[in-house]
């Protein structure tokens, strides 16, 4: 006798059929619970997300599913054995590779150290100063990034919105173009006065921020009488600036170094084009000790980032720097300062020393990046790179997502390679002992760098986004201590005009008398040209970024509509018009 069929409600599932059934209940129950969740979170793509969720869920149970039904306890032994097995290989692997990285840079460290060297960004640091020393402790400096740290570098969150930047000086109006002003000197071009009056006046007419009279002045009175709302916050910072110190409370022992917060930095470049075009509207009025005690204040506002051991603290100094520079050499063209006054200047240049900066600088940045690594090996919050401007890619996420996986080995490796390769190919750009900056050692550490991370392995995962590529910083700090050489020599020079009535003939007659030792042409290492012309103007340059002498010629780039100048073409130029 037959037995009856089953139902079909009643019958046994099994093969492919079962799995696909079985695969496409848990799909749906997943997606009823994923979508709900997400609706309730209000999340965007609901509907995609959920399903592909959904899908990954189905997937793995189904698999873990087939997996139980074919394992049996004798199998069971032998994976479980095989498993442990592969545990003590992983083991052992993360166990030699963390001793031999911590052994390696352990052994890095101390050698380098040995020569001098310092790691820590906080050993790179200034020393602490009292309060009253300190110009970065007076009030009207303090406000300028006390809505954001304490005096002790601490983060104030929420940020302190009771506490108003007393020294943020601003010329710009919004809708009006901005004239130019702070660089002109380089192409022998003085400050259009007259522009500035036009804009102070346009400006009038979209805010009250700046006095104009009811009928013009002169252009340089009017420009003094807008600039004067200015007046009572710059005779407070003059008086800061007498204090002998500045220290900026920072946290150079950040967990973070990444982190660290320079509020004060953007405000202290925006204080100086103020006192650029002060100092100018002063000299084109005869004014010229006030307009010296302008260019001072500057260089003091220069120098009281300098001992930041920061990239973005040294490149803010050179850019605050340009805007003495242009003062100073309206000064000259017009030859209306006196020879105690350009013996004053010379005298506070020669205090720069940006070839020295820039290895403070390198020193700096290995640190930053040793004190980064660092953080990353023991956090593995990779995703903090953004704060370096990594950027987003696959394989950028995909470091993200397997950080925790990584060896603390593999993270020392990195961290020997960025630091030996800053030691090696940026500290050589420049030379202390000759005082010269080397074009071809800046080209080589170019190639250096793509070559280094050209490939990528364990050993130098981090160096693709670590590792700066400022290679050119070699040369930004080569034009910048060329110029602070030329306004000395020009100084010198100036001074010689009014004892004597004429330049000289050579630069060797101005020392030592109105200048201690004539600097060399950081590029070349040989003395800086010099030429007097028929017309009684004279010019001081270096031969430049091409290493060739192109007879005192400036290049200009093409296609600028600021007629900048292009510092890898011609020479590097201080001119002196006739007098």
């Amino acid at each position: 006798m037959s037995e009856k069929p089953k139902s079909i409600w009643t019958r046994p599932i099994t093969g492919w059929r079962g799995i696909v059934l079985w695969f496409v209940l848990i799909f749906f129950a997943a997606f009823v619970v994923v979508i709900a969740l997400r609706l309730l979170t209000r999340a965007n793509d609901v509907v995609l997300f959920s399903i592909f969720l959904a899908g990954a869920i189905a997937a793995f149970a189904t698999a873990l599913f087939l997996f139980l039904r074919w394992i049996s306890w004798w199998k069971l032994g032998r994976l479980l054995f095989g498993l442990a097995c592969l545990a003590t290989l992983v083991a052992l692997f993360y166990a030699e590779e963390d001793v031999r990285g911590k052994w390696a840079w352990a052994n890095f460290k101390k050698k380098w150290e040995a020569k001098g060297e310092k790691f820590e960004l906080s050993k790179l640091a200034p020393p602490p100063v009292p309060d009253e020393q300190n110009f970065a402790m007076a009030q009207i400096v303090a406000s300028s990034y006390g809505s954001l740290l304490d005096k002790n570098g601490n983060v104030i969150r929420p940020p302190n919105t009771n506490i108003i930047n007393r020294l943020r000086m601003q010329i710009d109006v919004a809708g009006l173009k901005t004239p130019a002003i702070g660089h002109d000197w380089r192409r022998g071009t003085n400050t259009d006065l007259k522009e500035w009056q036009t804009y102070f006046r346009n400006a009038a007419g979209v805010t009250n921020w700046f006095s104009v009279p009811a009928e013009p002045q002169s252009p340089a009175a009017d420009v003094l009488l807008a600039l004067s709302r200015y007046d009572s916050t710059i005779e407070e910072l003059r008086n800061a600036a007498q204090r002998p110190y500045s220290r900026f409370p920072l946290t150079y022992n950040s967990d973070n170094p990444a982190s660290i917060l320079l509020p004060h930095l953007a405000t202290l470049k925006q204080a100086t084009p103020v006192l650029s075009l002060r100092a100018i509207a002063e000299t084109e009025l005869g004014e010229t000790e006030k307009s010296l005690a302008d260019i001072k204040l500057i260089l003091r506002l220069t120098e009281s980032v300098r001992t930041e051991p920061i990239l973005i603290s040294h490149l803010v100094r050179i850019s605050m720097l340009d805007f003495a520079f242009q003062p100073i050499w309206e000064g000259f063209t017009e030859h209306k300062w006196s020879d105690a006054q350009l013996a004053a200047l010379e005298q506070d240049l020669s205090n720069l020393d940006f070839l020295s900066d820039y290895h403070f600088v390198i020193r700096g940045e290995a640190a930053l990046n040793f004190g980064e690594i660092d953080y990353l090996r023991r956090t593995r919050k990779l995703d903090d790179l953004y704060h370096l401007g990594t950027g987003a890619s696959s394989e950028f996420n995909a470091a993200v997502a397997l950080s925790h996986f990584i060896p603390s080995g593999w993270f020392y490796r990195n961290e020997i390679r960025t630091v030996r390769f800053e030691m090696k190919w940026y500290l050589p750009i420049v030379n202390l002992k000759s005082r010269t900056v080397s074009p071809g050692q800046v080209r080589a550490a170019s190639d250096a760098v793509t070559l280094e991370t050209a490939s990528r392995n364990p050993y130098n995962f981090l160096e693709h986004y670590l590792l700066p590529a400022i290679a050119d910083l070699g040369k930004k700090f080569a034009i910048v201590q060329t110029d602070v050489d030329e306004a000395r020599v020009a100084c010198a020079l100036e001074r010689f005009r009014l004892a004597h009535g004429n330049y000289p003939d050579s630069l060797d007659l101005l020392a030592p008398q109105f200048i201690q030792k004539i600097p060399n042409d950081i590029i070349s290492g040989k003395p800086l040209r010099y030429r007097k012309n028929a017309d009684a103007s004279c010019v001081i340059y270096s031969i430049g970024w091409n290493e060739t002498d192109d007879g005192g010629s400036v290049v200009l780039k093409k296609n600028s509509e600021t007629r900048a100048i292009d510092p890898d073409k011609g020479d590097w130029v201080w001119k002196i018009l006739a007098f």
